[in-house]
Parts: C-alpha cells; structure tokens; sequence
C-alpha cells in the first residue's frame, strides 16, 4: 500500500487522465440505454431480447475476462492493461455502430465487454498505488466521477445525435476519443510501483482459483462483494429502463429523457459521489467504521425516493428549455445524489484490506459482481418483469416492473450492516487478514 509516495502535480494527472478514461468507459457501455427504442424499432426485438443485449451478454464476457485482467495488472503493472483495454472497447463501440444486424450488434457488445473488463479493478488499483490511506476514498471518488458523467455524455449527447442522426452515429462519435485516451495514459503517465512490487516478481503466482477463494474467504469482503452486487442489480436497472420509463410511462422523446436522466441526473451522481468520498475519508479519519457506514446511510436514504420516482402518477413540475419535466423527476434527481453513495466507499475499504499484490484482483472480484448480478441480471430482469406485467398493466408495466428494482437496494444496506463488524474487527488486527490475503506463494 501507498503510505510514503509523495502526491505531485504528476499524481493528480495521472488520476486526470484515469477519470477521463474512466468516463468514456461508462459513456460506451450505458450508451445502449438511451438508444433501446431506435434500436429496438430497426431490429424488432423484444424487451427480453434488450435485456439479453445490454444485460446478460454483456456481463458474461466481462466477467470471464475481469478476474484474469486484474491478475494480469498485478503482475506486470496497470498502465499497460488500462491503456490497451481502453482502445480496444472503444473500436468495438464504433463498430456497434456499423452492425448490420442484431447477431453483429451482439457480438460488437461483447468486444466492447472484453475490453471495458480491463479498465475498473486495474484503475482502482493504480489509485491506491498513487494516494496515501487517508487520501484514497477522495481520490476514488473523482476516478468515480466516471460513471456519472458517462451518464451525461452518452445520454445526454448519445441522445441528441441518435434524435438528430441515428443510432449509428452515436456509437461512431462517441466510441472514437477513448483511442486517444489510451494513447495519452500509455505515453505521458508514468505508472507508479505497488509497494510490494518486490515480493511479486520474486514469488510465483498460485493458482487463480485459489487465489479467488482465499479472497472470498475473508467474511467482510465477502458482504461487501455480495452488496456491490444488490446495488448493482438496481442501478443498472433503473439507468437502462429509466429513459423508456420517462417515455412511456411520462410521454418524453429519445433527446428529452437522455437530457433529464443524463445530464440532470447524472450531475446529480457526480456530486453525490464527490460528496461521499469526502465524507468517508472525513468520518473514516474518526471511526474507521464509517468507512461502511457511509454507504449503509446513503443507500437507506435513497430508498424511499426511488420508490416515489417510479409510483408518482403522470404530470408535470415545470418547463425547461421545451421539456415538460415530470413531478417525479425530482424525487429521481434526490436518488441520483444518494444513491450512488455505496460504491466509492466500498471500493475504498477494498484497498484497505487487501496488500498491492492482491488489490487488483480483490478489487476485479467486486467489479465481477456488480457487472454479473447488476449488467447480467438487473436488465434483463425488468425487461421480463415487464413483458410479463404487459397483459395486466399494459403501457405501465414498465413503471411496475422498475419499482420492484428497488428491493434490491434493501438488500444491499443489510450486506452493508453485516460487513460493518467484520471490517472494524480486521482493521484492528490487520496483521493476520494480511498475511493470509497478501500470500503469493503456491
């Protein structure tokens, strides 16, 4: 772990240039979200058929690759991994662009799947390798910044050129700049050394199952792996299905619903996670605990207004610049700034627990489980969820189908309150969960 390195101008730039490829990773993957109904309209596919594109498929092959990439950036660095990932997903996001059917745009997805499963759990790590304990959780949270402000750029943007020009063309756009940001990170980043760099190279690997269950073995990072996945299931969820949601259930167009759930929205994401890492690393500097504490308090707090946002009826609360936005969008724009309060936090006791040789790794895991229970299942659950309401609440089966989402944020705030005393307590004696985490040897 990083306790001496000094934080130069070169750190924070370093950490600039993670969060801007950490952007385009999330512009590219929830890009699909604003662009379900052209799509759906050309290639006449189902909602079942949406969920299995932007959900399973995906999630599938970037949970194949995640562990393996993370165990490869652990061996020989994260620059090059982040870098080459980052051009590789973006390629395959400008070829979704030029699918000419729904088997080529599946198997695009899965490139661009391939590819992003090397860009979180290298760029977590490199964070820690770059900032001290007490900074991270901060540091993480702008590296977080990613998620939110993909959200605005590829709704938001992906939403005004696929109004204006096509599907296509967003993908082409907005896959593009990611090559140069791979570039950028490989030739002007200098990469930092883990601290226990030296002990990598000397001891060989152990198998990677062994490996996986030794991490997982470690109770609070098992809640912990177990909440990412919960709260992935209803985030993505209700990111994909929110602008179907606005424009069935509150009669929006493509180009308004991206504005409000991308840049509306996904502003509000990007001060709530500034927001919670400064928190945590405030309050952790008084009681570690807070450390899970943080994201046990926002995720309660959103709750109940994620449940106002999808049950309050049709109508509008003003006008802004043509768009009829609805009453229930401001209970939206609340659970935007809480509800992503369980990531960075979560991601941040990871670094605590784990030593550099298995940060990456550790880190992959929880990624895994967000994208394989949150991409591969929260989509495509709604999406069933509802087909199968259609012939009970016909055009608001949506609507139902996404409140139903939100159980799983309950359930993520109890793994939450189950990790907090398993985390405390290995704070407290951090030689033993150490020696057993940070073993290297077969």
């Amino acid at each position: 772990m990083n306790t001496s390195t000094p934080v130069t101008w070169r750190t924070h730039y370093a950490l600039f240039v993670l969060a801007a490829i950490y952007v385009f990773n999330y512009i590219d993957r929830q890009l699909m979200a604003i662009l379900i109904e052209p799509v759906k309209l050309e290639f006449g596919i189902s909602d079942t058929g949406i969920g299995l594109l932007s959900g399973v498929t995906f999630a599938v092959f970037y949970t194949l690759f995640g562990f393996p990439l993370g165990r490869l950036s652990d061996r020989i660095g994260r620059k090059p991994v982040i870098a080459l990932s980052c051009i590789a997903w973006s390629l395959m996001t400008m070829l979704c662009g030029l699918a000419g059917s729904f088997l080529m745009l599946v198997l695009a997805r899965i490139g661009v799947a391939v590819g992003e499963a090397g860009g979180t759990a290298p760029s977590v790590a490199m964070v820690s390798d770059l900032y001290p304990p007490r900074r991270r959780s901060t540091a993480l949270a702008v590296l977080m910044l990613g998620s939110s402000l993909g959200a605005v750029v590829g709704l938001g943007l992906g939403g005004w050129i696929a109004q204006h020009h096509g599907w296509r063309l967003a993908f082409l756009l907005i896959g593009a700049p990611g090559i140069f940001l791979g570039l950028l990170l490989l030739l002007t980043v200098r990469s930092p050394k883990p601290a226990a760099a030296a002990v990598q190279v000397a001891a060989p690997q152990q198998g990677w199952l062994k490996t996986l269950l030794e991490l997982l073995h470690m109770p609070s990072f098992f809640w912990l792996v177990l909440t990412g996945g919960a709260a992935a299931i209803a985030g993505y969820a209700i990111g994909t299905w929110s602008p179907s949601f606005l424009i069935r259930s509150h009669g929006l167009n493509v180009q308004q619903a991206g504005f409000l759930v991308g840049v509306v929205g996904g502003s509000g994401a990007a001060l709530g996670t500034l927001a919670c890492g400064l928190v945590t690393d405030r309050m952790a500097r008084r009681d570690a605990g807070w450390q899970i504490g943080v994201p046990l308090l926002g995720t309660l707090v959103s709750i109940p207004f994620a449940l106002a946002y999808f049950l309050w009826p049709q109508g509008t609360l003003l006008q802004v610049g043509g768009i009829d936005v609805p009453t229930a969008f401001l209970f939206y724009s609340v659970f935007a700034f809480f509800g992503v309060w369980w990531a960075t936090p979560c991601l941040g006791a990871i670094t605590h627990l784990f030593p550099a040789t298995r940060l990456a790794q550790a880190t992959s895991i929880f990624v895994m489980s967000m994208t394989l229970l949150g991409v591969g299942v929260g989509p495509l659950l709604i999406g069933v969820l509802s087909d199968f309401f259609v012939p009970t609440l016909g055009a608001e089966s949506l609507r139902y189908a996404l409140a139903a989402s939100v159980s799983m944020l309950v359930l993520a705030a109890v793994f939450l309150a189950l990790a907090l005393p398993g985390y405390r307590r290995q704070l407290r004696e951090p030689a033993t969960a150490k020696v057993a985490a940070g073993a290297v040897t077969a």
